[in-house]
């Protein structure tokens, strides 16, 4: 006679959930940052978006125009030539990605005076854009330091900032100074998760400093480098107005007009906020286009 012996069976445990108290009281964490960015981006954008569809002057009562706005601003040279600053402004990405991130690989070999440097790199970025604009209003103006120097040297004054043909390039120039700061931090940080043993190995080998950075380096902190640049780009398309406000007020003419500081203008000074939404509109849109277009790359590198 046979005897079957059954082996019990063993349950698996679930994993244990949180109590319904638990999870109530997770949502209230959360809570604050969800009303916070329903009142202050989404109430706003949504209400935002409805008035540029109105002929709103900001008193009154509002009456609906359809598109009539978008078409008024596809046919305002003054907004064309805000978006011309822009895209000049964007074709100098490069020089705000690629300063900070040589100036961090050179602190974080440890060249002389590194901590120094990096307070010193650090501290404009700490800074409002009106102080800023307040010391280069004095730097930059035609009887300024600047041009006092450049007269020591016997080169004649430039009207950095009442010529057309200086006066955006001397815009980006502040605004760089200014922010490249925060990107260096970003880049020390990602510096310290490079192994130093793949450094000294291929200084081992015989690589130049130059290839080290070219084939280790820049490789790893391609990341850092990707989030910079997408952070950078919405910056400086969104952080300008206090600049321009203090410095060149838009001018001369339309030369360091950018849309951010278009808003202002028809929103303030011409009292058409209805305008001023569809501006606001269309630059919301070309935002959210260059972060997708470079979420894309980013995501697309990833997997390669």
């Amino acid at each position: 006679m046979t005897t079957t012996t059954t082996v019990p069976m063993t349950r698996k445990r679930k994993p244990r959930q949180g109590s319904r108290a638990e999870r109530r009281f997770a949502y209230l964490f959360v809570l604050p940052a969800v009303l916070l960015v329903l009142v202050f981006r989404i109430i706003p954008l949504i209400w935002g978006f409805a008035l540029s569809f109105t002929n709103s002057t900001g008193l009154g009562t509002a009456d609906f125009v359809g598109a009539d706005n978008y078409v008024a601003i596809a046919n305002d040279p003054t907004f064309h030539a805000s978006l011309l600053n822009t895209v000049i402004l964007l074709a100098t990405l490069p020089i705000w990605i690629m300063l900070p991130m040589l100036l961090a690989i050179l602190i974080h070999q440890g060249v002389p005076g590194g901590k120094l440097f990096r307070a010193v790199y650090f501290f404009p970025a700490v800074l409002s854009s009106v102080i800023v604009g307040s010391i280069f209003n004095v730097v930059l103006r035609y009887d300024g330091s600047l041009n006092a120097l450049l007269k020591f040297f016997g080169i004649n004054a430039v009207d950095w900032l009442g010529n057309g043909g200086t006066a955006l390039g001397s815009l980006i120039a502040v605004q760089l100074w200014s922010t490249f700061g925060m990107s260096l931090l970003i880049f020390l940080a990602g510096l310290s998760t490079v192994p130093k043993d793949m450094i000294e190995a291929a200084r081992l080998e015989g690589a130049s400093l130059g290839q080290t950075w070219w084939h280790i380096i820049i490789p790893a902190l391609r990341p850092i480098i990707e989030f910079v640049a997408v952070v950078t780009t919405i910056g400086v398309l969104t952080s300008m107005f206090g600049l321009i406000y203090v410095l060149t007020a838009g001018g001369p003419g339309t030369a360091t007009t950018m849309p951010e500081f278009l808003i202002w203008l028809e929103q303030g000074k011409m009292n058409r906020p209805g305008y001023a939404a569809a501006i606001s509109m269309v630059l919301f849109l070309l935002m959210g286009g260059l972060a997708w277009l470079q979420i894309r790359i980013m995501n697309r590198n990833a997997n390669l």
